[in-house]
């Protein structure tokens, strides 16, 4: 039997790493309790935030690169800008909804929608 208090806190922090910063830590923490962590439900955890932030970086610079592409149009302004602005709102919005999974669900792993999973 895996420790409640203990695996909140570690699935917690996988999840919420991107709240202290968007490059190195939103992984580099995940990846740290992926392998110093032995609970099953704290591993799930960590490789799908793992997952998550991967998407989160692929379509960041697949919108990045279609805004330098464009940028000389009015496209950006007219259509990419909104979505890059959704695009945050869905990104802050799952963090926090699988932080409230952690917290109120602590031996069921959280599974975001619609990502690949590399790991």
């Amino acid at each position: 039997m895996y420790d409640s208090d203990k695996r909140k806190l570690l699935s917690a922090l996988c999840h919420g790493a991107i709240f202290f910063s968007t490059a190195v830590v939103s992984v580099g923490l995940p990846i740290a309790i992926l392998f110093v962590s032995d609970d099953p439900v704290v591993k799930s955890n960590a490789k799908e935030s793992i997952n998550f932030h991967f998407n989160v970086w692929l379509y960041g610079g697949i919108l990045g690169a279609l805004l330098f592409l464009t940028g000389w149009l009015l496209l950006p302004l007219v259509v990419l800008l909104p979505l890059a602005g959704l695009g945050y709102l869905l990104h802050w919005g799952l963090t926090i909804w699988a932080l409230t999974h952690v917290f109120s669900n602590p031996d069921q792993p959280f599974r975001y929608p619609f990502i690949f999973r590399v790991l």
